[in-house]
């Protein structure tokens, strides 16, 4: 009898990640699952958690710039890194230049495809902003990876 790890060897997918992307790759989930009729009503979701969210923690700071919605002003352990997008509402403190917000812009557009089911499949493409494709598809550059 082989012994088996407690946890996944660095820089492999874990259990979560691998059923996501075997769920992923089931034609009838995604066809139901990405569909707009599901996905939209979930961006949307997901647009109002983010704009009430953003606008309660800045001080209702928020405006639309470069593509979406932008509230400012919040504290640094209410986003990741320099910004997060959730939905069409980009969260940030002060992170708001022009390449930033086009990097933003793209992740929105990836919230208005995927609807909440973005939430996973953003999780299971990595940590790495490097390896991950959503990061990728944004511009790392743009985003501030170097």
């Amino acid at each position: 009898m082989s012994a088996r790890p407690t946890s996944p060897r660095p820089g492999s997918p874990g259990r979560a990640a691998r059923a996501v992307h075997r769920l992923a790759g089931n034609r009838a989930v995604r066809a139901v699952g990405l569909h707009p009729v599901v996905a939209r009503p979930g961006y949307w979701f997901a647009t109002a958690a983010g704009v009430l969210w953003g606008a309660v923690l800045g001080g209702f700071k928020v405006s639309r710039r470069g593509g979406v919605i932008v509230c400012e002003g919040l504290p640094r352990w209410a986003f990741g890194r320099g910004g997060t997008t959730i939905g069409a509402a980009y969260l940030t403190r002060d992170n708001t230049r022009e390449s930033v917000l086009e990097h933003e812009a793209v992740h929105r557009a990836q919230w208005k495809r995927y609807g909440l089911a973005f939430i996973p499949l953003y999780l299971a493409a990595g940590q790495n902003a490097r390896t991950n494709r959503f990061e990728i598809e944004a511009g790392l550059e743009k985003g501030g990876y170097r």
